[in-house]
């Protein structure tokens, strides 16, 4: 899974890219639920939340209010950052990557973060492992202009194209 602050960055960069009438604590809420559950599992709809299936998410749920948008737009951003973003995993690294990261996607995004979730994003200083500013800030940039409606239609018309799972490099 991505972190909490990088789908929170998506989420306020989708927003403002999209100008639509979502109800914003809504669609937060649907952004950050896949998580914030002990079985992940079944919120990716996948044995693993690194590998997300909307085609499943798709027969169960509509996107059709605020909160199963953003509820998708977590998934998709999920399956695109493990499978076209990122080629390199280490739990050890990617969460301290995700650390060092929070403040200037904070920063740069004006993420806020919910209540809820606070004691989740945490901060640290030093160097990235895994990750790089430039490809989470390209990623965040793609998954916020895509067009979830349009996703969600390919997705149903191709689902192949959008379950393949690629292995990821382990360290």
């Amino acid at each position: 899974m991505a972190g909490y602050v990088i789908h929170l960055a998506v989420a306020e960069e989708y927003l403002r890219n999209h100008k639509q009438t979502e109800n914003y604590e809504e669609f937060i809420e649907g952004i950050i639920f896949p998580d914030s559950v002990k079985d992940k599992s079944e919120t990716h709809y996948a044995v693993k939340s690194s590998k997300s299936n909307l085609d499943k998410f798709l027969k169960d749920k509509k996107i059709d209010n605020s909160f199963n948008r953003g509820y998708f737009l977590h998934l998709l951003t999920d399956y695109l950052f493990y499978n076209h973003y990122v080629d390199t995993m280490s739990k050890e690294y990617m969460y301290n990557d995700y650390d060092i990261l929070n403040k200037y996607l904070i920063e740069k995004y004006n993420v806020k973060i919910p209540e809820k979730i606070k004691d989740k994003a945490k901060f640290k200083e030093g160097e990235l492992k895994i990750l790089s500013k430039e490809v989470i800030e390209k990623m965040i940039e793609d998954i916020s202009k895509m067009d979830i409606d349009e996703v969600a239609r390919e997705v149903k018309e191709n689902p192949e194209k959008w379950t393949k799972i690629r292995e990821l490099k382990y360290i």
